[in-house]
């Protein structure tokens, strides 16, 4: 029921109609913002490592996550959608969290994932200089299944604030931070990141190498007899993890033929003694844009 009354939630937003109304006459009549067309989005910490653009945009999602060697050294696939519309010309409705899980190893089973949707403010943009600074909210819903290690909980917010800069001709880089504040601390954790993204354009080829970086701090312990917090994806409410960093570092290359496609590869390691989920990770997307 929960996952089903979002969804009617999301098809107002875009649609934004009222009782009565019809939904040929919305509120989303904004493409997204073309004045940044050189960047490209980042890749790792998909759901919470926001673009600062105000994008309108369907963004397929594929990771082959390796647990470490501690867990059983298995692997989970996750298979997602993420949808952007650009609402007006300084708020973007954004869904960031869906999917179904794929699990070979007994650590987790196959589910779905919770939803997570919210809103992206524009607080400062500059196309001449290519600068633009963001900030916003989603929320959580448990509405996943247990057996994938989702739906605990009473929900999460993540508070976030996004930019990016054109270093110089061809190169770019983009930085996000942010808090995830659970409604209950106790089956979840609080947690802050620092995610951050440099990249450089091949020329005139529309290919570019990337490199990223993700620092996770835990801020808080749950009451869950669990020695890892979860990450990205995952919040396990571990009784164990205060204080606790995690690095990860990856090495990406994406392909952008025109301003409206991206595809990109990335492969994701930690860099830190602590590992908590992740040994190893290889994310693909693909993204339409309007």
């Amino acid at each position: 029921m929960r996952r089903w009354c979002l969804a009617w939630l999301m098809a107002m937003v875009v649609c934004g109609t009222a009782v009565g109304q019809d939904c040929n006459e919305s509120i989303f009549n904004f493409e997204s913002d073309h004045g940044f067309d050189s960047f490209i989005s980042p890749m790792t910490n998909p759901v919470f490592f926001e673009d600062p653009r105000m994008l309108s945009e369907a963004r397929v999602i594929f990771a082959n996550h390796r647990l470490p060697d501690l867990l059983g050294g298995d692997n989970v696939q996750l298979y997602a959608m993420q949808i952007r519309a650009r609402l007006t010309e300084n708020l973007s409705f954004i869904a960031t969290k869906d999917g179904f899980i794929v699990s070979q190893s007994p650590v987790l089973d196959d589910g779905w994932a919770d939803l997570s949707a919210g809103l992206k403010l524009s607080l400062y943009t500059d196309p001449e200089s290519q600068i633009l600074l963001s900030t916003g909210f989603t929320f959580e819903l448990p509405t996943g299944q247990n057996r994938a290690l989702q739906g605990n909980g009473d929900g999460e917010f993540n508070l976030f604030l996004t930019g990016g800069a054109e270093l110089f001709e061809g190169a770019h880089l983009v930085s996000a931070g942010g808090f995830r504040l659970p409604v209950d601390s106790n089956a979840e954790n609080k947690l802050f990141y620092w995610s951050n993204h440099f990249d450089t354009q091949l020329g005139d080829s529309g290919i570019y190498l990337f490199n990223e970086w993700n620092w996770f701090h835990w801020m808080s312990n749950g009451n869950t007899a669990i020695p890892v917090g979860g990450l990205d994806l995952i919040n396990l409410g571990s009784n164990s993890v205060n204080g606790q960093n995690v690095v990860t570092t990856a090495l990406g290359l994406k392909y952008k033929p025109s301003a409206n496609v991206e595809v990109g590869v990335a492969y994701e390691i930690p860099v830190t003694a602590t590992e908590d989920i992740i040994q190893n990770r290889i994310g693909a997307d693909l993204i339409f844009r309007y």
